[in-house]
């Protein structure tokens, strides 16, 4: 992450510290909320807990836990300019592309009449292969190769056709992979007229190809789950802001697994 403020100058806006050049680094801020996949744990609050007292040498200008809480969360925009850098590291010369989305659940269905949490936010009901629920749901645009190379947030009643379009203006066309949400032929119409994008469906497939562009699909919303398993199901957060940029360190770690940066 250093490396890339470094030849990337004009970026530098990214910090939003108090002091032109903090003690404690936006650089240093960034790798504490990454190592919450590799912990295993449920909250950003235990992450820094386990790091503070066990790997203090790693980070010995770490403040304490809601002045570092504060500086990642007003990193948010940078973090989500280091998922973009991330997806830029290697070619993506075959452009073949997956839309996806998955529910992010504020609690369960049956308590979403009583609960406040988020609801002001954006939190809402939504419908997915497996239910419904409540809360929000992340679409996501990424390459056949795994990398994502777009994400959005909504409430989770937004459809996944009603944010293709948008998502479709992060590539240059060609092929898009997606399941049956993106199959009707309005949403085809649109990207394929705006954003010169030719969307294949299981239901559009002939039969010789639905089976092969399942086992694409297949394959990476396996590896997102793998890596998403210890977080989708649970959301600690008070605000739409604290959640989103949490998802984009996921996004982040996500990326910097598949590029080889670091280990899964």
């Amino acid at each position: 992450m250093s490396e890339c403020l470094r030849d990337h100058p004009d970026l530098a806006g990214w910090c939003h510290s108090n002091h032109a050049a903090p003690a404690f680094t936006d650089a240093e801020v960034i790798p504490i909320g990454l190592r919450q996949r590799d912990l295993g744990v449920d909250t950003l609050k235990q992450t820094y807990g386990i790091l503070a007292a066990n790997f203090r040498e790693w980070f010995p200008r770490l403040r304490r836990y809601p002045q570092w809480l504060a500086r990642l969360h007003a990193l948010s925009e940078g973090i989500g300019r280091l998922v973009w850098a991330s997806a830029q590291l290697t070619g993506h010369e075959l452009r073949v592309y997956v839309f996806d989305s998955k529910a992010i659940q504020v609690c369960q269905p049956i308590r979403q009449e009583r609960v406040r949490s988020l609801r002001e936010e954006g939190a809402y009901g939504g419908m997915t292969h497996a239910g419904c629920f409540f809360g929000f749901k992340l679409h996501m645009l990424s390459h056949i190769n795994g990398v994502i190379l777009e994400a959005m947030l909504t409430p989770g009643h937004v459809a996944e056709r009603a944010v293709a379009l948008w998502l479709s203006e992060a590539i240059e066309g060609d092929i898009g992979l997606g399941d049956t949400s993106y199959g009707g032929p309005s949403v085809r119409s649109a990207l394929a007229e705006e954003a010169d994008l030719g969307v294949v469906t299981p239901g559009t497939a002939g039969k010789g190809r639905k089976r092969r562009i399942s086992q694409v699909r297949e394959r990476i919303e396996t590896v997102l789950s793998q890596l998403w398993c210890a977080f989708v199901d649970r959301v600690f957060f008070r605000s739409w802001a604290g959640l989103w940029n949490t998802i984009q360190q996921k996004l982040l770690a996500y990326n910097l697994c598949q590029q080889g940066i670091v280990s899964h």
